[in-house]
């Protein structure tokens, strides 16, 4: 790392005695504005938009041409002097508006829409938790009722089905 850039979004430094000081202070504005609450239009873009607009951000794919040849995987965002790219780090998550899911990127790559964490609470109250243990579907009984023996299989078999029991 140099001591020209901070150590996770490379944004330039200001030097003592530095002339036109305002050229690196804009340049980490723009960067800042690129990926502070950041949103981006695409996901896994190979190719520069031909008209980009200023503001637009997308998240280069892994076999960018053009003008983003070289930066696979990196946020690219269009300003008024032209392309600013950003590396991502591990846990960077921005949101995709044209999926409506955040896209966050973590070791070698971005994943969509996957939300990863130990429990869910609405409320304060936990709805859904770690997942619980195999539940046998319902057999034997002195009095067999069909309807609800199927009932609760099909219950038990979508609680498996979406991951909250197991198999």
């Amino acid at each position: 790392m140099s001591d020209d850039s901070t150590p996770r979004l490379a944004l330039p430094l200001l030097r003592p005695g530095q002339a036109q000081k305002e050229i690196t202070h804009n340049e980490a504005l723009a960067l800042l504005d690129l990926t502070v609450q950041a949103n981006v239009l695409a996901v896994g873009v190979a190719t520069p938009p031909a008209a980009p607009v200023p503001g637009g951000a997308w998240i280069v794919g892994t076999a960018p041409t053009g003008d983003w040849a070289g930066q696979a995987q990196r946020l690219a965002g269009w300003t008024t002097s032209g392309w600013r790219f950003v590396a991502p780090y591990e846990g960077m998550t921005v949101w995709s508006i044209a999926d409506a899911q955040p896209a966050r990127f973590a070791g070698d790559g971005w994943t969509l829409g996957v939300l990863a964490g130990s429990r869910v609470a609405i409320g304060g109250v936990d709805v859904v938790g770690a997942r619980r243990a195999a539940i046998a579907n319902p057999i034997g009984g002195t009095v067999v009722d069909n309807q609800a023996r199927a009932s609760i299989t099909a219950i038990l078999a979508t609680l498996r089905g979406h991951g909250l029991i197991g198999t």
